[in-house]
């Protein structure tokens, strides 16, 4: 499984989330019960700023912030990579998340 943050998301995340390089925070990406992904029903993507990240399954690190996945959590994105990636003109909100099928079981 793939993990990779664009650098205009990495930007939103240092505004919106108050982290970077500077800051001893981590953004943790996870499976949640109830509403849908692309690629799930009856589940949807959250995260979370963490202050201290552990259990590392997957790990980015950009730009001196650090994105994981928890080992515990692999089950979630299971088959897939993760794209993510902040557009404005899509959502000013928010980031957006891109699904790749990536052929394992």
């Amino acid at each position: 499984m793939k993990l990779q943050i664009s650098d205009a998301a990495v930007k939103w995340f240092e505004d919106e989330m108050n982290v970077g390089p500077d800051q001893s925070a981590a953004i943790r990406f996870y499976g949640k019960l109830y509403g849908r992904t692309k690629v799930h029903h009856g589940f949807s993507i959250a995260l979370a700023r963490e202050l201290q990240p552990h259990n590392f399954g997957v790990k980015v690190e950009k730009d001196g912030v650090i994105f994981y996945i928890e080992e515990d959590d692999l089950w979630f994105f299971k088959g897939y990579d993760l794209d993510v990636d902040y557009d404005p003109e899509k959502d000013p909100d928010n980031v957006q998340y891109e699904w790749t099928e990536n052929g394992e079981l």
